[in-house]
């Protein structure tokens, strides 16, 4: 499924809304999905989430579990429950403009 940025950018996400192609992604669509996917504001907790996320799918390939998320991003799993309700390893993905991590639902 296509689909077009505020800016007119067409980008390709799956049906979930997920991102096919990260490159496609940057910084200003952040704010836009998070409150489309009822987040507020981004916080510097939130971005630190993002950056990891977006690094790890980089450079591994896929997106980090909720437990190796919880572990290595410097949020504590409980925190990242409170940051992004509905499951964080997901929506963090999401905002983070990378595929839908494995093993969720």
């Amino acid at each position: 499924m296509t689909t077009t940025t505020p800016l007119g950018s067409p980008i390709e996400l799956d049906p979930e809304g997920f991102f096919l192609r990260p490159e496609q992604w940057d910084e200003t669509m952040a704010e836009p999905i998070a409150r489309e996917n009822g987040i507020g504001a981004l916080t510097e907790r939130h971005w630190q989430v993002i950056n990891f996320m977006r690094h790890s799918y980089l450079t591994t390939g896929s997106a980090p579990s909720i437990r190796t998320l919880g572990k290595a991003s410097g949020v504590p799993v409980k925190e990242l429950y409170q940051l992004f309700p509905k499951g964080p390893a997901k929506l963090a993905a999401k905002i983070a403009g990378i595929p839908k991590p494995r093993g969720c639902i």
